[in-house]
């Protein structure tokens, strides 16, 4: 009997240490399903550099974008001439002799990134999922929906809003009237994929801090705490990236502002329920 008891401890030390091993390869088929997908998101991207290129990299530098049209019609509607912007066309030059076909490959990769985010988040689900109970798969079944609209969100809003009112603004800044500007590819590029890549992980942040709220790092007292700090760096980046008046500005801060409220809302809630539950156990 006794021999059997341990046959039987023996047994199941073993299926943790083959769940263990079997785990590891499920989560490595899951992050080359993902690696697949942004291959092949990339691939059709670099098949098509006219699109990617002239239709939607260097779109937003020349006078006819749809915002920068937009912008210009407000302006004139307002009385304000300085919401018209990137008037003229900013000059791109290479400097490098393979920069060209870097700068495509690149922005093939990160294009093909950035269209994988649904199918990577929907993967890591997958992953998680099976370690989830019945009642946490019921109330976070909306993730990869949620976290990808927030993140391509922000990429929208970075690309048709942030993106060109920062190329009128570098694009027309001197120091002085003997130094003319004459921008790189790569500087132009590295530009642009930064901020979309910054915007779209800052619009995230309704998603961080509802886990952060769930493993007990922030309360909604820390966030109202800090509300008036955070107006005050929202004002600080519309006023840096946006014309020097109040109605591009505030085209800028609002949506950004509205995500900080957003975040403490769902801090409030979180953080009621996980009290409530602390309270009946």
């Amino acid at each position: 009997m006794a021999k059997k008891g341990f046959q039987s401890k023996k047994k199941n030390y073993t299926d943790k240490a083959m769940s263990f091993w079997e785990h590891l390869e499920v989560l490595r088929w899951h992050i080359l399903r993902s690696a697949i997908a942004i291959v092949v998101f990339s691939t059709i991207a670099f098949l098509y550099k006219d699109i990617i290129f002239d239709k939607i990299i260097l779109s937003p530098k020349e006078p006819g974008f749809i915002t920068s049209q937009l912008l210009c019609r407000m302006g004139a509607w307002l009385n304000i001439p300085d919401l018209c912007i990137n008037v003229k066309s900013l000059k791109i030059i290479n400097t490098e002799m393979a920069g060209q076909f870097n700068m495509h490959i690149f922005i093939s990769i990160i294009t093909g990134v950035i269209l994988a985010v649904p199918y990577f988040l929907w993967e890591l689900w997958r992953f998680i999922k099976p370690a989830l109970s019945e009642n946490e798969r019921k109330h976070s079944g909306g993730f990869v929906i949620i976290t990808s609209l927030l993140f391509l969100t922000g990429v929208v809003f970075s690309y048709f809003l942030i993106v060109p009112l920062t190329i009128n603004f570098l694009g027309t800044y001197y120091v002085s009237e003997h130094v003319e500007n004459y921008f790189t590819l790569s500087s132009y590029i590295n530009t642009i994929t930064s901020l979309t890549f910054a915007t779209g992980l800052v619009f995230e942040l309704p998603v961080l801090v509802y886990f952060l709220t769930k493993i007990g790092i922030l309360t909604p007292k820390f966030l109202k705490k800090y509300r008036r700090h955070a107006i005050v760096l929202i004002l600080i980046v519309a006023a840096i990236i946006t014309p020097p008046d109040v109605f591009s500005q505030t085209m800028v801060a609002i949506p950004l502002y509205i995500l900080f409220e957003a975040s403490i809302y769902i801090c409030k809630v979180v953080y009621k329920k996980k009290h409530a539950a602390s309270v009946t156990t």
